[in-house]
This record gives structure tokens, C-alpha cells and sequence, in this order.
């Protein structure tokens, strides 16, 4: 998935297009948006139901809630694809049981050229319209959002703070959480002194190679206790 134009682009499909940009007009996110280093294309999807149609209908089989209709989404997705620049750009549906989103996938996704989300709602969407469009099924964490654009919002927002021009200093993406598959060190500023709580020595030492010890080993502690599923991984990767 090279770079093969430029801006980096977004297919938003959603039910409640006055969501966005919300987060993502802001920050880091906003300029870049603004700068035109990336865009966004919003598509709700109650305006492609046929007349008298509903976006969503009751289960076949029975069943608490409502289920998004294929023949809606996949009238949306038909549309969206006759634009030359959303075409061959991957579908990804926001979903609790796809799989985790990674600093990894993140990667991959930004070195692309962009993606069409589509925002799930209700119980999800018809397993047909998943299936027909290849959707890439990516989960933000093991819990339950009231709809996929949430989950969508941070999804876009960890592609986008990797696109080209978007964060100044490069090296400060190389320190953050998950790089190196570690948790990231902490963190201190002035004051030195603050409530009887001093900034570690080493960091005030000058000595550089001290400090990136420091830095992986606290780093190496943090993670350690509180994701032994990354440390299992980091550990793996060191023999």
C-alpha cells in the first residue's frame, strides 16, 4: 500500500454526519486537514434509502434491536466508488468484534492512500454487505460504543498524526507508546521541585546515554505491570 497520491483521503460513511469532523477539525488533526494534508468526504446514509425504505430492519431470526440493511450500504459504497479517488481505497467497518487496532495497522494504513469507514449502528450491519465489500472489520478496544463513529474518530486520527508534514519532529514518533512495542517512559518538567516531589537525578544529569537507559528501563517496568500481553511479545522479540 505505497503512497500514490496526495492528500491522504477519507470516505466517512455515517448516520449522523454532523459528527465531523468534530475531534479531527482540531489539534495536530485539524491543521493538517486545513493544510489540506489529508481530506474528508462525509456520506450519510439515510439519503441513499429508496423512498418508503428504512437504513435499518428487524433480524431474521428473531432478536432484540435492528440490524443496517446490505442493499443500503452497499447503494452508498456503489456511489462513494465511482469517485476515481475512493475506488480502490480499503472498506473498514468499525466494529467491536473485528480485529484490535494496533500502532502496527496504523502504520500500514497511513503509508496507504486513505480508507471508506463505514460507521456501524443498531446491532451492526447485515453480514451480506460485509461480506460483498471485503470490509476489513477493525476494532478501538473491548467494549461497546452506541456507534462506530467514535471508534472511527481515533482510528482516523492515529492514521493521520503519521502522515508526512503532519508531527514536526520525527523522532518524537519514535519515542511514543507502542514504537517499540513498550509502553511510553514518564515524563517531567519544570518545576524541578514540585509538592516535595523531585525529577528523577538522571534526567537532570546531562548524561544522555544515562537517560535513554533510564528512559527504556522505565519503559521496559511500565509495560511489565501493566500489559503483560505486550511484554510477552517484547520479551519474545529479544531472544
Amino acid at each position: 500500500m505505497g503512497r500514490k497520491r496526495n492528500p491522504w483521503s477519507i470516505g466517512m460513511l455515517t448516520l449522523f454526519p454532523e459528527m465531523f469532523p468534530g475531534p479531527l477539525g482540531f489539534s495536530l488533526a485539524g491543521r493538517a486537514l486545513d493544510e489540506k494534508l489529508w481530506d474528508l468526504n462525509i456520506y450519510d446514509i439515510r439519503r441513499f434509502c429508496e423512498k418508503s425504505a428504512e437504513v435499518d430492519s428487524s433480524p431474521f431470526g428473531g432478536g432484540n434491536g435492528m440490524v443496517m440493511r446490505a442493499d443500503v450500504i452497499d447503494r452508498v459504497l456503489s456511489t462513494v466508488t465511482q469517485d476515481p479517488n475512493y475506488a480502490q481505497l480499503p472498506v473498514v467497518y468499525m466494529t467491536p468484534r473485528g480485529t484490535p487496532l494496533t500502532q502496527e495497522k496504523v502504520k500500514i494504513f497511513s503509508q496507504g492512500d486513505g480508507a471508506i469507514i463505514l460507521c456501524g449502528r443498531y446491532e451492526g450491519v447485515d453480514e451480506r454487505a460485509v461480506a460483498e465489500w471485503g470490509m476489513e472489520e477493525i476494532s478501538v478496544g473491548d467494549y461497546v460504543l452506541s456507534g462506530g463513529e467514535p471508534a472511527a474518530i481515533s482510528f482516523v486520527d492515529a492514521c493521520v498524526r503519521l502522515l508526512p508534514g503532519v508531527v514536526g519532529k520525527e523522532e518524537s514518533l519514535e519515542d511514543e507508546s507502542f514504537e517499540e512495542g513498550l509502553l511510553e517512559y514518564p515524563h517531567y518538567t519544570r518545576p524541578r521541585i514540585w509538592k516535595h516531589r523531585e525529577v528523577p537525578e538522571v534526567l537532570v544529569s546531562g548524561h544522555h546515554k544515562n537517560v535513554k537507559s533510564w528512559r527504556l528501563a522505565e519503559a521496559e517496568r511500565i509495560t511489565r505491570a501493566r500489559r503483560p500481553d505486550l511484554w510477552d511479545i517484547y520479551m519474545s522479540k529479544q531472544n
